[in-house]
């Protein structure tokens, strides 16, 4: 029984779901969790194969009557998104995840939860060790390195799978099925500075943004939090011309999917006008509190002086950046005209770094919209060359187009009409599903994305609601016992 969790309902879904936030397994370093998975075929005799990539696909038989039903796919990601608190000491690569009871929700302690994807993973477990759940032909595949890129979903091959169905279990809002997903496209920025020797007669500062709540840049984008490369590059642009500020140092944000939480930046103020500064950044940061009292309440905008650093970006590659990072688009760019209320084009400035001579400029374009997302490049190739930097996208991945006449839609609205006595919503998420890159693989597959309620996914705060994956278990149990025949 798990040492948390394991008086919760479904008891195997959160006994395994405790072992697995007992690997570390952030982006890139899912090897000892996929060896987890393969002990967990073994010991159940299941058949299992892992494919050039990484990923690994469990097979079970149909249980006995239901063999001429269709084949289903269970799909979950293994990799998990690694963000602390800047007060937490944490190595996502060689330490647990500690999951706590808070009310109604399950939580970690300053860390990301791993509840996206872990969940659906312990979910598509605890289905393979059942030996009393009714289906036909099963799979499930637990592919690597979503968060980062999809590396995982873009290497399969045609061949590795056998269903007719996928039911991907990575989406966030219990009583919503999704039918379609947003692409995206990685936009990478470079400047090229000159470290120039600091003048005299100068102070030295750090400032820091922290206390936002962040989260997932294409979920959360909607609800306009405070993203910390703008608000800090907000004040830089405000001290340069104020007060002559001059930057030796910046970093902000860590993923290109998380909206940024923090961002620090180093730079020196001429002693004469160094007198007003700390005033300066309070009264910018009333300004900015006000701004975002409601969706940001915990902001925090502080300065400190630190020693002189010896050498500073120079001040025209200074300029060029500061004025980029103060015109690049960020938040919601275009609610979709086709489905009220869904974001159909954004971007998030995500990650912002200097070091050694270059600094860094990462952003996430998204859209449901193949053209506008092409557009949107444009405009960021458009923004950075003005600006003097290089610029290149990759990691382009496609979105996925919502089929409203989806045999297998139909079956589970049913299916939630007559477990829970109301009809589920029908939706398309603002994120990147790997339902996208699968249906270009394998473009036969019937899809259909859902999951319990999984609040701040990408952040510190990410909790999963306890009731919801109790009727996430009783929804997908009873949707593969009612599986259409072949």
């Amino acid at each position: 029984m798990g040492k948390i969790l394991g008086n919760l309902k479904p008891t195997r879904v959160w006994e395994i779901f405790e072992e697995i936030c007992s690997i570390p397994h952030p982006s890139k370093h899912e090897a000892k969790l996929r060896d987890y998975v393969v002990d967990f075929a073994k010991k159940n005799n299941l058949e299992f194969e892992i494919d050039d990539t990484g990923n690994i696909v469990i097979r079970k038989p149909a249980t006995k009557g239901m063999e001429n039903r269709k084949g289903v796919i269970l799909q979950g990601h293994l990799d998990m998104v690694p963000q602390a608190n800047s007060d937490v000491e944490h190595n996502f690569e060689t330490d647990a995840i500690k999951p706590r009871i808070d009310g109604e929700w399950v939580k970690a302690t300053g860390t990301t939860l791993g509840a996206d994807n872990g969940i659906g993973v312990a979910t598509a477990l605890a289905i393979l060790e059942s030996k009393d759940i009714a289906h036909g032909p099963l799979e499930a595949l637990f592919t690597i390195d979503e968060e980062t890129g999809m590396t995982g979903a873009f290497g399969l091959k045609p061949g590795f799978l056998k269903g007719d169905i996928l039911l991907n279990l990575d989406s966030e809002d219990e009583g919503e099925l999704f039918i379609g997903c947003a692409g995206g496209t990685n936009g990478c920025f470079t400047f090229k500075y000159k470290e120039v020797t600091t003048p005299k007669s100068v102070k030295a500062y750090k400032l820091s943004i922290t206390g936002l709540k962040g989260g997932h840049s294409g979920c959360d984008i909607h609800l306009y939090r405070g993203n910390a490369n703008k608000i800090l590059f907000r004040y830089l642009k405000h001290a340069e011309s104020k007060h002559g500020l001059r930057l030796a140092s910046v970093e902000g944000g860590t993923l290109r999917n998380a909206i940024p939480r923090e961002a620090f930046a180093t730079f020196v103020i001429p002693v004469e006008n160094s007198g007003e500064i700390k005033k300066c950044v309070s009264e910018m940061y009333d300004i900015i509190r006000k701004e975002y009292a409601t969706i940001d309440p915990d902001f925090k905008m502080e300065i400190e002086e630190i020693d002189t650093p010896e050498k500073l970006i120079d001040e025209d590659t200074q300029k060029r950046l500061i004025n980029a990072i103060v015109a690049c688009p960020n938040d919601v760019i275009r609610m979709s005209n086709d489905m009220p209320g869904l974001v159909e084009t954004s971007t998030n400035l995500a990650i912002i770094k200097s070091q050694n001579g270059i600094i860094e400029v990462k952003c996430l374009l998204r859209s449901s919209v193949d053209s506008a997302k092409d557009a949107l490049e444009q405009m960021f190739a458009c923004l950075f060359e003005l600006a003097g930097a290089e610029y290149q996208f990759d990691g382009r991945y496609p979105g996925w187009k919502p089929n409203p006449h989806s045999p297998i839609l139909e079956v589970m609205k049913e299916g939630y009409k007559t477990k829970f006595g109301k009809e589920p919503k029908i939706n398309a998420i603002h994120a990147g599903l790997e339902c996208g890159l699968i249906g270009g693989v394998y473009p036969n597959l019937d899809m259909i994305s859902f999951g319990p309620t999984i609040k701040n996914p990408h952040s510190p705060d990410e909790m999963v609601n306890i009731n919801t994956v109790q009727k996430f278990w009783d929804y997908i149990t009873y949707t593969l016992e009612n599986i259409p025949k072949k």
